[in-house]
């Protein structure tokens, strides 16, 4: 029922060597939505976890994961579950009814974590250092900022969900981005927060359309292919963008030393290779 996969750290240096086979086994995000699982990648980048939980009409709960080192995942870490599927249940203590596009955002001690119901939950967690209220966050509730053009093709809205605009969080700093229709670049012009890394997710693409996600150093840049429901590790030094070949909505989280949404190192069009 769990499967928890453990990706260390790799610096801008040796990833430059990468073949595309290395790049994915260490920055792509795939496979976690499985049907009666929770999947869960640990990572050495601000110990941020991601994963997946589809309970199928089943029960799966979530307690211990041994890379933590405590008894219950949540003793020393908060924890956000986004449903990006039909109706479910997020149960830690108190139940939450979630819709698709809500948030769920748990504070530390909450305890373990059941899911129920037909939903598709994608899991973000990160160490924290005191419990915030655990709260249910509905799009309509989320602060929105309108950015892009239609003549840049990224014409979009960013929602923030758990973020300092909305509410209080240890170091977890989560929303969603919807383009709009003719739009495909998302976070271009692009840039860098040495300070705090990133793990992107992208849903609502059709089955036959691709998402090219940038990565790299903005005179390295690389890039990973994804299909729906994959997404990508990006460490501090990599630039964090994409392009589809369809519409799409995609996740955004950050974990590190503050949750300063603004405190970014612009990359002008110039720098990028």
């Amino acid at each position: 029922m769990l499967n928890v996969e453990i990706r260390h750290a790799i610096d801008p240096k040796t990833a430059r060597a990468f073949d595309t086979k290395e790049l994915r086994e260490n920055f792509h995000v795939g496979g976690i939505f499985r049907e009666g699982e929770i999947n869960l990648i640990y990572t050495h980048y601000d110990r941020m976890i991601v994963g997946g939980a589809v309970p199928a009409g089943k029960r799966l709960e979530l307690d211990h994961v041994k890379p933590c080192g405590t008894a219950s995942i949540l003793d020393r870490r908060e924890l956000v579950v986004v449903n990006i599927g039909a109706e479910g249940s997020v149960t830690a203590g108190t139940e939450y009814r979630m819709a698709k596009g809500d948030m769920l955002y748990l504070g530390m001690g909450s305890g373990p974590v059941s899911f129920s119901g037909d939903g598709r939950f994608y899991i973000l967690s990160a160490p924290a250092h005191q419990t915030y209220p655990s709260r249910l966050i509905k799009i309509d509730d989320a602060a929105s900022i309108s950015l892009g053009a239609q003549e840049t093709s990224n014409e979009r809205t960013i929602y923030q969900f758990v973020h300092p605009e909305v509410m209080q969080s240890c170091q977890l700093v989560v929303g969603m981005t919807k383009l709009k229709n003719g739009s495909v670049w998302n976070t271009m012009p692009a840039h860098v927060h040495d300070r705090r890394m990133e793990a992107y997710l992208y849903f609502d693409l059709a089955d036959k359309q691709r998402v090219f996600h940038m990565m790299g150093e903005p005179e390295e840049t690389r890039h990973l292919v994804l299909t729906n429901e994959e997404g990508a590790i990006s460490p501090p030094w990599s630039i964090h963008s994409g392009a589809g070949t369809g519409s799409y909505t995609f996740i955004w989280a950050m974990a590190g030393d503050n949750v300063d949404y603004k405190d970014v190192e612009m990359v002008s069009m110039e720098t990028l290779k």
